[in-house]
């Protein structure tokens, strides 16, 4: 028994070590770049004046590390039908050429923001905030450390979408790395809390279909509204986008201009 549970073990390892150089790699360098390098110059893009203390930020760092460790799981889990002959969908991917390649990359996230959407809503329930939920929005206000600050049961969720997506549609490996590359990059610069996304003249999203920093800052600062991850086509589509949002996001990136704008001392 021992014996073979030891090169799981050692796998497991493996992929823990990986995943959590990635979060790592990700969640301090927007928090470096953006609270600390670019501090004063972004100072306008930031949406709250205040700042979390420290207490939180290392708490969300530490349960992040505790989301990793479900996902390292869930991940070796996939491998081991792959392994097993149980998974033959990378197999057919490949067959399918470069064009399926960068479309099912395009999908698979297209697909993600579906499963985030419903699934979040799904928990934000009564019923099941408090088991599922309730440690995310802890953080009212979020930083980059927040974007895997998860109770156990959303972890899951979180962590099924790629096994229940590679046993439906056929996805290479290659493409799953890339997609897990973008994911952490919009959740961590999403949970950011400085707005990074362009305006419009009069103050509106350039990239509308794409959610922004502020789009889901509201959601932490009133959690029955925007939903979604990647687009604000569901919040659109089902009337959960905030009433406030595209004036809070014109407000933010208006307050930027001023400060570009303003004369520099003599």
């Amino acid at each position: 028994m021992l014996d073979a549970l030891l090169p799981f073990a050692h796998n497991w390892l493996i992929a823990m070590q990986a995943d959590v150089t990635r979060y790592v790699l990700f969640s301090v360098g927007v928090w470096l770049i953006l609270w600390v390098v670019l501090a004063r110059t972004l100072a306008g893009r930031k949406i709250r004046d205040t700042r979390p203390p420290a207490r939180q930020l290392v708490l969300e760092f530490l349960i992040s590390i505790r989301s990793i460790m479900i996902f390292s799981t869930m991940g070796l889990l996939t491998f081991g039908l792959f392994r097993a002959g149980l998974m033959q969908g990378p197999f057919i991917a490949r067959e399918l050429g470069p064009i399926w390649f960068w479309a099912s990359l395009v999908l698979m996230i297209i697909g993600h923001d579906a499963w985030f959407y419903w699934t979040h809503r799904l928990i934000h329930d009564r019923r099941l905030f408090r088991v599922f939920h309730r440690r995310h929005h802890r953080s009212n206000n979020p930083s980059p450390f927040t974007a895997y600050s998860f109770d156990l049961g959303e972890a899951v969720i979180a962590a099924l979408f790629v096994p229940l997506w590679m046993l439906i549609v056929p996805t290479q490996w290659p493409v799953i790395g890339l997609f897990v590359l973008h994911q952490i990059a919009r959740n961590t610069i999403g949970h950011s809390g400085y707005e990074l996304f362009p305006a419009r003249k009069d103050g509106r999203p350039l990239l509308p279909w794409l959610t922004s920093v502020t789009h889901h800052d509201l959601h932490h600062a009133q959690a029955g509204y925007n939903y979604g991850l990647y687009f604000t086509w569901w919040d659109r589509w089902m009337g959960t986008e905030h009433p406030d949002y595209l004036t809070r996001f014109a407000a933010v990136t208006a307050k930027q201009r001023r400060v570009t704008s303003s004369p520099s001392p003599a």
